[in-house]
């Protein structure tokens, strides 16, 4: 009988990894209590980079996420919503409810981009703590 390794693995997420999510925790309370839920995502994504522009953290909005298929670039429209220094992935939603299918996303982007730590922001909630999911990449073996 096959039998799954039930140990459990810990993720340590280097410090200025963490200290980049709670700024992007705190911009995201920031855009959400400016205008709450009920925008499209694009209006959250452009406030959300604005509030890190007022913040003086670099990022990328809309970066590519190249697709290596054994060896060979398969160009399939990849984008992260926000990429914070290099480091952190942002995946900004304006969705009724999150569905699995979203956080497949975060972590197939975590996977090709090499990242080990994303936030999935929902901003159509109520409360935005109820919209922030942390999603780890953990390593194959």
């Amino acid at each position: 009988m096959y039998q799954m390794n039930t140990k459990p693995v810990k993720i340590i997420v280097p410090t200025d990894i963490e200290q980049m999510a709670t700024i992007a925790v705190d911009a995201a309370f920031a855009v959400h209590s400016e205008y709450g839920p009920g925008l499209l995502e694009s209006a959250y994504e452009a406030c959300f980079a604005q509030e890190l522009e007022f913040r003086g953290i670099k990022y990328q909005r809309q970066l590519p996420v190249p697709l290596n298929y054994k060896g060979k670039l398969v160009e399939v429209g990849f984008r992260a919503d926000v990429v914070m220094d290099g480091k952190l992935l942002i995946e900004i939603k304006a969705v009724e409810q999150v569905i699995p299918v979203h956080k497949a996303q975060v972590i197939t982007y975590l996977k090709i981009l090499k990242l080990p730590l994303g936030l999935l922001i929902n901003f159509n909630e109520l409360l935005i703590r109820d919209g922030i999911r942390r999603v780890l990449n953990f390593p194959k073996g």
